[in-house]
């Protein structure tokens, strides 16, 4: 049986996904380099992506903004 290869992408917002690889990314995802067996990948995307709030979101908070928007849904951050 032959193993499926996985990459990692990842979108504007700095989120990250598993794609097989040698298929078409989605529109707004790219690559990040890694590919390899399922269990690799996901092993590297929790090294790197320690922080699950999106890019906006997590530049909203820095600039002491109270308020944020996600899709176009706004919401009041505790």
């Amino acid at each position: 049986m032959e193993e499926i290869r996985y990459k990692l992408v990842v979108n504007h917002e700095e989120q990250y996904a598993l794609w097989i690889a040698g298929k078409n990314n989605a529109p707004g995802w790219h690559d990040t380099g890694v590919e390899g067996m399922k269990d690799d990948c996901l092993a590297h995307a929790r090294a790197v992506w320690t922080d699950m709030r999106p890019l906006s979101l997590r530049r909203a908070m820095e600039g002491g903004n109270k308020t944020a928007s996600a899709s176009g849904v706004n919401f009041a951050l505790a």
